[in-house]
């Protein structure tokens, strides 16, 4: 069961129970079930104490011990888990207290009642009592209440009685049979039709007749009956259930030592009726190769029957047989019978097919262990029965094929699922998805090795998918034995080759490493030189909206940077593609993490409604082959794009504010009356750009470079490809966690901090552009070669000039108080977000308990700059709630915004400075 449908099934029982106020909410308890949870592997639990403990507490015991039988008849695998949790319910007194108050809740809120049918019937007046009116209103609304809750039990028996019997679908491709197997319904060795009174009426009655002429007559019939064929005196019943045991009418007039001696070898035929019935029916093709492989087995003892039946009529026709006789011979072949009819009934009962058939066969052998004559005969039952399944197993572990026409085996192949879809789909899953395993199909001695065995066949699978032969050198006969260990050998070395086999395919024939260590060159940004021509190159285009942008010129550009940096040296740089999305990082990041949740609607935007620029659309695509692609999938893929979308925004947003600070460096040539708040923008664009460089180092140097080495470490020690894809996943789930993309609310503070910066580089870059424009306005002479010194000191003087009119225009704007307030905004909008993450940060760290997001605040609070901040914002917090409480009518103030210029009270506390006590190791190279 996945994580979302146990979510699901989790947050339907908090509702019904009325828990909603709960403070573990369903995640808590889901992750709960997932960590205690064991895929298919069944906990074996004893039900005779928890049996017996609920029939202890409930008012009706016979009728829950009866019920358990029935269930369990029908081979019900999860019965006994099931009885072990409401036992454990049974000892648990506050919680039946909670679930009767819940009920009688419910029950008030829908008007129901709760008290028995039997009870509300015994409340009935006798027929002829008078009673009052108000008797008659109490009764009125008790049979009312009574009647809505039968109404409501129906419905929902009716729509559960539905669902049970709601046929499996079952890929199966059934022959069609013969025509003569319906019309000649005589041909069975099974009674043909049973009659409720003798047909011939001038039989005589055995009571007529002579004792040793009964016997002789009784014996007759015997025989016959043996066979599946009527006698004179001795007749079967007609069946009133298809598998119900066959019954049979004797003459009441025989004598009663003759008549008990008749009845305790009928038994013999009822079980033979059974077994016959049975090989006749689970012979045809619906019923599965395992239930034919059964009923050919029983018909080999049923012909060896026949042969003691056949020599038993000798000795009759001879007159060597009596009653006493018959009954003495028969006694090994009564236990044979008794035995074959019990597995035929318990198959019929569970209606079990495939494995489930080799289960009920296991747990009978394994029972019969103080009775070595019925566990020899059970054994050889499920050593025949096991062949077609483990022929089945032989050919999906040893070559990796399912050969499996009637949907009998552990392993499902699901043929809508292909790998050609890896490439396509983001939420695709063929590894996991396209090769399942069924649990109802699992045989019990099979159950610890159920996940060996479909890995070593998918291992196989994708080896022959890729053209090659498969022969494994290990291959052996696999025969069912009570003892498990001897094939759990066999599949054990068979995974061992198979996963040896796929590794050496993947990473050394297809080179997965050289391929995933080729992704990390561009999508994390690996190769320096690359992404700064790139950068240079496509400035332009990424300024355009996306519909303006022309692909194939980005390609080109693409292209280019490739083959003019160090990137020309990767083998596989011609596989990387340019993207364009139709949504930006915000917006991909909450489609995903809303997959299959209520949120989903509401971020399936329409790409006509977004009007993106190149930057924001911008990504790289990678294309990838079979096998590689079962590493390197779309999901995969889709999670280096969000990784590169987040470094690649950060790049351009510190080559935005390095281009305002050489922009910058002109203003040294002017001599500025306000320069005050020319320096609070100078400040204001440092501490922007030492946000975003430490931001990034921490990304690239912290995060990526740490998961990559230790991806690589793993990687070196790796004996599987399940081991492969852990570790990858592993390595992008921590790289995005670290990064911040799987916290919204962290990963929207951080992008409004971005585009803080980015409007303020904007904002300066503007500035810088007029004055500019000013510069090439004021009338200048070029100086010649030919010049003389008169000329060159009028020349200088003009540049003076020019410089001088050019700082003016510069001071008068900068001198203006909109500029003086937009920087002050500036400033409040960067402090203020940026406070607000390092909050964040402290709060989600200490929650969690993982500090590596801490590491940034070590980089940016080395001198305890933010410290004083955060510690001056905590004291005014707390004044103004003291404010607050002091007051009767309560402040109607929002929480002050102080500058930086503010100083840190003595008496506050800045209580994540606890963190700071044990730095990292990356508080040094900041």
């Amino acid at each position: 069961m996945s994580e979302f449908k146990i979510h699901h099934h989790v947050s339907e029982l908090i509702n019904l129970l009325g828990n909603k106020s709960s403070d573990a909410g369903a995640e808590v308890y889901t992750d709960i079930l997932l960590k205690n949870t064991t895929p298919y592997i069944t906990t074996q639990v004893s039900a005779h104490q928890a049996k017996r403990k609920i029939a202890e507490s409930t008012k009706t015991p016979i009728e829950f011990l009866a019920k358990y039988d029935e269930l369990k008849s029908k081979n019900n695998r999860e019965l006994d888990p099931f009885v072990f949790l409401l036992s454990k319910l049974c000892e648990e007194d506050e919680t039946k207290e909670y679930l009767a108050r819940n009920a009688k809740d419910r029950a008030d809120k829908s008007g129901v009642a709760l008290t028995s049918h039997s009870h509300v019937i015994a409340q009935l007046p006798a027929p002829g009592t008078k009673i009052t009116m108000q008797d008659f209103t109490e009764l009125k609304d008790t049979l009312f209440k009574e009647s809505k809750s039968i109404a409501a039990t129906t419905a929902s028996d009716i729509l559960r009685k539905a669902l049970q019997e709601k046929p499996t679908k079952r890929n199966v491709n059934i022959p069609p049979q013969p025509d003569w197997l319906f019309k000649r319904p005589s041909l069975t060795l099974d009674f043909i039709v049973g009659v409720d009174e003798p047909s011939d009426q001038n039989i005589v009655p055995l009571g007529s007749m002579s004792v040793s002429a009964q016997e002789h007559a009784v014996l007759d019939d015997m025989l016959n009956c043996m066979q599946g064929i009527e006698g004179q005196y001795i007749l079967a019943r007609a069946l009133t259930e298809r598998y119900a045991p066959k019954e049979f009418m004797l003459d009441q007039s025989l004598d009663p030592s003759l008549q008990d001696l008749v009845r305790r070898i009928l038994p013999l035929c009822c079980n033979y009726s059974t077994v016959v019935r049975f090989i006749e029916e689970k012979s045809a093709f619906e019923y599965g190769l395992v239930n034919q492989a059964l009923s050919a087995a029983m018909r080999t003892l049923i012909k060896d029957y026949m042969v003691l039946v056949a020599q038993l009529e000798h000795q009759y026709r001879l007159g060597n047989l009596s009653l006493q006789k018959l009954w003495f011979y028969i006694q090994p072949t009564l236990k044979t019978l008794d035995i074959l009819a019990s597995v035929a009934n318990s198959v019929n009962k569970g209606e079990c097919i495939g494995g489930s058939v080799l289960s009920l066969l296991h747990d009978k052998t394994s029972g019969l262990v103080g009775d070595s004559k019925g566990q020899d005969l059970c054994l050889y039952l499920t050593q025949a029965a096991s062949v077609p399944y483990f022929e089945i197993l032989e050919k999906w572990i040893y070559k990796g094929i399912i050969s499996d026409p009637y949907s009998e085996f552990l392993v499902e192949e699901n043929e809508t699922i292909n790998k050609e879809k890896l490439q396509e789909e983001y939420n695709d899953a063929y590894w996991e998805g396209h090769y399942t395993i069924c649990r109802e199909r699992i045989p019990v001695f099979l159950e610890q090795v159920a996940n060996k065995i479909l890995n070593t066949g998918k291992y196989l699978n994708v080896v022959r998918l890729c053209g090659r032969d498969v022969q494994c050198p290990c291959a052996e006969e696999i025969v069912y034995t009570v003892k498990e260990r001897k094939y759990y050998e066999q599949i054990e070395k068979a995974y061992e080759y198979s996963s040896k086999l796929l590794l050496e395919l993947l990473v050394e024939e297809k080179e997965l490493m050289a391929r995933i260590r080729s992704i990390k060159h561009y999508f994390l940004l690996d190769k320096g030189d690359f992404i700064v021509q790139f950068m240079d190159m496509t400035e332009d285009e990424m300024r355009q909206d996306m519909e303006n942008i022309t692909p194939t010129r980005l390609e080109t550009l693409l292209e280019l940077a490739l083959r003019t940096s160090t990137a020309n040296t990767d083998q596989f740089k011609d596989d990387l593609r340019v993207d364009l999305l139709p949504f930006d990082l915000i917006t991909q990041l909450f489609k995903i993490l809303s997959i299959e949740t209520k949120k989903e609607k509401e971020y399936k935007v329409d790409p006509t409604d977004l009007h993106l620029s190149g930057l924001e659309s911008f990504s790289f695509d990678y294309m990838v082959k079979w096998p590689v692609s079962l590493v390197l999938n779309r999901k995969a893929l889709i999670r280096y794009q969000m990784l590169f979308r987040h470094l690649f925004y950060c790049k351009h947003v510190e080559r935005q504010l390095c281009s305002v600070w050489i922009g910058n460096k002109a203003a040294k040539m002017y001599s500025l009356h306000s320069s005050k708040w020319y320096l609070a923008a100078f400040a204001l664009r440092q501490r922007m750009l030492n946000f975003v460089q430490n931001f990034e180092y921490y990304m690239m140097f912290e995060v990526v470079e740490q998961n990559w080495l230790m991806f690589q470490s793993n990687m070196e020690n790796v004996s599987n490809i399940d081991d492969v894809l852990t570790y990858h996943s592993d390595f992008l789930n921590t790289c995005m966690n670290d990064c911040m993309l799987t916290d919204p609310d962290l990963l929207r503070i951080v992008h409004k901090l971005m585009v803080v910066c980015v409007t303020f580089s904007n904002f300066i870059q503007r500035l810088s552009l007029s004055a500019a424009m000013e510069t090439e306005n004021v009338p200048t002479r070029e100086s010649s070669l030919q010049a003389t010194s008169k000329e060159h000191r009028e020349q200088a003087i003009k540049e003076k000039l020019k410089t001088k009119v050019v700082a003016e225009h510069v001071d008068l704007m900068l001198g203006s108080e909109n500029f003086e307030r937009t920087i002050a905004n500036f400033d409040n909008n960067f402090s203020g977000k940026l406070i607000e993450l390092l909050k964040k940060i402290m709060d989600l760290s200490s929650e969690s308990g993982q500090f590596k997001l801490l590491n940034i605040l070590y980089r940016l609070d080395f001198n305890g700059f933010y410290k004083e901040k955060l510690e001056a914002m905590s004291a005014e917090k707390a004044m103004m709630e003291s404010s607050m409480h002091s007051t009767d009518s309560g402040s109607t103030g929002s929480w002050p915004t102080s500058s930086f210029t503010s100083l840190r009270p003595e008496s506050a506390q800045y209580v994540p400075s606890i963190h700071k006590q044990k730095p990292s190791s990356s508080h040094s190279s900041s």
